[in-house]
């Protein structure tokens, strides 16, 4: 398994339900087994610059393959790049 994690910082946080709600497109794409996107309740008491996680699980390597070359994620990617300021993205296998 494959947990993708990926963390957002936006431009202007004032956009954080819109931007939630591209990447929550995402989900749609078949091959992931558990999809979430949620706001970060920046609640930790040293660093709070994360705005938007996004969270998935996929059976495999080739399943995340497959998923970042479907159109959606293009789609959402070429909205959502424009207005957030920093993506860190991390694949871990467990």
């Amino acid at each position: 398994m494959i947990r993708h994690i990926v963390f957002f910082t936006l431009k202007d946080p004032s956009e954080t339900p819109e931007i939630i709600d591209h990447l929550m497109r995402l989900g749609t794409i078949p091959g992931s087994t558990l999809f979430e996107v949620t706001q970060n309740r920046k609640a930790d008491l040293f660093g709070n610059e994360i705005d938007v996680v996004v969270y998935a699980e996929f059976p495999g390597i080739d399943a995340l393959h497959a998923y970042k070359k479907h159109p959606t994620y293009t789609d959402v990617t070429n909205i959502v790049r424009p207005r957030r300021e920093l993506r860190f993205a991390a694949d871990v296998e467990g």
